[in-house]
């Protein structure tokens, strides 16, 4: 039998998950529904009350209640939801959740998706999802809906919007429950090998280096690994480095480092400062290069800050405008390589292709400035020279496919053990 979990504040939003279950009902999947509620009366009967919620967060539905502090509560029950998916999921008992909710139900919510395994279907409907939605989604699946209407009420907007959200978690819960698709890192990392037996490698890549990149997973691929490729758009980094964490991978392909240059500047697809942390720290091995570093991403041209409208500005595309890292920011962005590689407790290399970091900085290209790239490269290798971390230059562009073939090769054989390249493995 498929069960999904309706997971929600039954005090505020009881009548739209009574609602919600009927239709669920209606596709024949069986419901589960778990209140995460606290002040109210609930307005719908759950299966899974709130007292129950709440302690299985450790804490008393009482004292929450008494101490009205509705953060504090929210906090608390996000945990015990969590809790609670999670033990139903583990006994067999869930192939979907679906939530509806504002800021306060949906952080509640997708926490306790955010602790259910990839490929478990997840799907949350809130006022919040035209906006920003990474601190909900995090580095999961979650498959966010806007409500369009805020959730009060089932009425002529919300009534096609919570419809189509039916159909979609019927349809996917049931085709999990037919042929589960859950990938638990940890299980994965225990093998160290993803579908077919093959080891798992991650790879970053931006439009402006796909070439080279694509040409590395090709090697790769024939090397025996199976290669996951993450874009460099914040959320793309911040996955890779929380699966990278987690012992996912047996080796880090990291050719693309642009999100250092946004944390540095101000751009908008940041990772955060740890971008570029995680392998080094699990040990995993990884090679290093420079990928898109020439440039800085920010919104739509007139969202871009006044301080920088002097700089060399392209429009990338109508949402996406980019601008030239300058020669002070790239000897900045190698100290911070540096660094960061450094404290790394596996084995790394750097691979530093000499004639450009992007299509726009390639050789004729409006991003094209050596000595901008010669800082980048000077100061990384200064922060390295004292380390066991090889800086190995390339004659060529970081789109170049013998560049990606090169990488690719360096990769595998840290993660096999078969020394160092040749040096005919350079140009």
């Amino acid at each position: 039998m498929t069960i999904v979990a309706l997971l929600g504040t039954l005090d505020t939003k009881g009548i739209e998950y009574g609602w919600l279950r009927e239709r669920l009902l209606r596709h024949g999947v069986e419901v589960v529904v778990i209140d995460a509620g606290v002040m109210g009366e609930p307005r719908l009967r759950a299966d899974v009350p709130r007292a129950q919620v709440a302690w299985a967060a450790g804490a008393d539905l009482s004292r929450l209640r008494a101490e009205g502090d509705r953060g504090a509560a929210v906090t608390t029950m996000a945990h015990g939801a969590a809790e609670i998916v999670l033990r139903l999921y583990e006994a067999g008992r869930l192939h979907g959740v679906l939530a509806v909710g504002g800021s306060g139900g949906t952080s509640i919510a997708t926490r306790a998706m955010r602790g259910l395994p990839l490929g478990v279907p997840k799907l949350m409907v809130s006022s919040m999802a035209s906006g920003d939605v990474s601190p909900y989604v995090g580095a999961t699946d979650i498959t966010m809906m806007y409500s369009v209407v805020d959730i009060a009420g089932v009425n002529t907007i919300s009534a096609p919007v919570l419809a189509n959200a039916v159909d979609a978690v019927a349809g996917m819960a049931k085709g999990f429950a037919a042929a589960p698709r859950a990938l638990r890192p940890e299980s994965l990392a225990a093998g160290g090998s993803g579908s077919g037996g093959r080891p798992l490698v991650a790879a970053s890549m931006a439009g402006v280096t796909t070439p080279g990149v694509d040409a590395a997973r090709e090697r790769l691929t024939e090397l025996g690994y199976e290669v996951l490729v993450f874009h460099t758009s914040g959320a793309g980094g911040r996955t890779l480095e929380s699966l990278a964490a987690q012992g996912l991978f047996a080796g880090v392909l990291d050719l693309t480092l642009s999100e250092l240059a946004d944390e540095l500047v101000g751009g908008i697809l940041t990772a955060g400062p740890d971008r570029l942390r995680a392998a080094g720290r699990r040990g995993t091995p990884q090679v290093v290069s420079l990928g898109a570093l020439d440039m800085v991403k920010f919104g739509p041209v007139d969202s871009l800050p006044a301080r920088l409208r002097d700089r060399d500005v392209r429009i990338h595309n109508p949402s996406i405008t980019v601008i030239r890292t300058t020669a002070p920011e790239c000897a900045e962005l190698g100290r911070g390589i540096a660094s960061k590689l450094r404290d790394a407790t596996g084995p790394a290399e750097v691979c530093v292709p000499l004639r450009g970091l992007s299509t726009l900085g390639a050789p004729e290209g409006p991003y094209h400035d050596p000595v901008a790239d010669a800082a980048l490269f000077a100061a990384l290798r200064d922060g390295l020279r004292e380390s066991t971390v090889e800086v190995v230059d390339f004659a060529t562009h970081i789109n170049d496919p013998a560049f990606g073939r090169a990488a690719a090769e360096r990769l595998h054989r840290l993660i096999t053990g078969a020394g160092k390249a040749s040096a005919e493995d350079c140009a």
